[in-house]
């Protein structure tokens, strides 16, 4: 089974990254550019599902992939409703989840149709997904919103924090179920997970306005100015919500979701650059400081992951808000392809169970 062929599939909203991988070494990746043209011709996301299906096939002919040597097909997992971490197994149920984006339309919802669709084809029994961003592993305390009407639920970065939670507990010869973590997934959106014993008992809803401020998201904002906001008459519901998540942020305030733009301006001694690059290290300290208290102090470490963990002066600023904590580690950049690509081969090798999406 080391040697078993894995192809993982990773919709974006503009592209599609596919990659090959024998065991744990990956053999071969490309990231397919969607022209904004081409995907103008689809009324909606799940429209879109064939012809990408079919670019990943011509891809990967052209690259000489012999698709009949696959012996796992695994995607990215998409907006369907809460499930616990682990593997599923693609059914028809979790496919119209998918296709109508129960909790959300996302490219990712495209992730396991695809992935079914090519399984198929070469005539496997079945594909997979993992860690979908509903991952819903919360206390009972921590869905309790303040009113009846309102619920806290979980939009994460679950994949990438749950394969760096793994990677990090290897490296120190343990067991993720025998430690607490915080990890904090810093990207176009960031999400902040409080780990405990292999599970997320706690965490922002990174998309929609829950957690700090993000380079295209606003995170929680002042909630009497935003219900004055919402009944000024001068935006409509799809503007409000385009300034929570997309136009939020550092859009909003610089124009631009290019945190290293912002690092280098901040570096140049651009004031501004400087306060809102705080700003933001200061409200994911923040964020951990809270997932510190609902693991009640017992922290074995805190990890950085995500794209803006590349940028030394954030990660710096962030330790000297929360290294008394715990220690600090740092796992810039993400690694999606490589945490499907695990998650499929914990389950050719037996080390993961494989769950039914009711």
């Amino acid at each position: 089974m080391n040697n078993s062929t894995i192809l993982a599939i990773n919709p974006g909203s503009t592209s599609t990254k596919i990659a090959v991988y024998e065991g744990e070494e990956q053999k071969f990746v490309q990231n397919i550019r969607h022209s904004l043209e081409d995907l103008a011709a689809f009324k909606t996301i799940a429209d879109q599902y064939e012809y990408r299906y079919k670019v990943i096939l011509e891809v990967l002919k052209e690259n000489g992939v012999d698709i009949s040597h696959i012996d796992i097909v695994i995607g990215r997992g998409g907006l369907i409703k809460p499930v616990t971490s682990g593997v599923y197994r693609i059914n028809d149920l979790m496919k119209e989840h998918m296709r109508i984006g129960l909790a959300g339309k996302h490219a990712c919802n495209l992730g396991g149709l695809i992935a079914d669709s090519i399984a198929r084809t070469i005539g496997l029994d079945a594909a997979y997904i993992a860690d979908p961003g509903v991952v819903d592993e919360l206390s009972d305390v921590a869905r309790i919103a303040g009113h009846p009407l309102f619920e806290r639920t979980t939009i994460f970065h679950a994949l990438n924090q749950k394969a760096i939670a793994r990677i990090y507990a290897r490296s120190i010869n343990k067991k993720y179920e025998d430690l607490n973590l915080i990890i904090a997934h810093m990207g176009g959106g960031i999400s902040i997970g409080a780990h405990e014993k292999g599970r997320v008992i706690d965490v922002n809803q990174a998309l929609t306005g829950e957690g700090p401020f993000s380079p295209e998201r606003s995170g929680t904002l002042p909630m009497g100015q935003l219900v004055k906001l919402c009944f000024s008459g001068k935006y409509s519901e799809d503007e409000i919500m385009k300034m929570i998540a997309g136009k939020g942020g550092y859009v909003a305030y610089f124009g631009t979701n290019d945190a290293y733009e912002i690092e280098k301006r901040a570096k140049a001694g651009d004031p501004k650059a400087e306060l809102l690059e705080e700003a933001m290290a200061y409200q994911i300290s923040k964020y951990i400081g809270e997932c510190a208290v609902v693991l009640k102090g017992k922290v074995d470490a805190i990890l950085l992951t995500g794209g803006i963990a590349y940028g030394k002066p954030i990660v710096e600023r962030i330790k000297r808000y929360v290294d008394w904590i715990a220690p600090v580690s740092v796992y810039p950049g993400e690694d999606e392809m490589g945490a499907l690509a695990m998650n499929a081969l914990m389950v050719l090798k037996g080390q993961m169970e494989v769950k039914e999406y009711k």
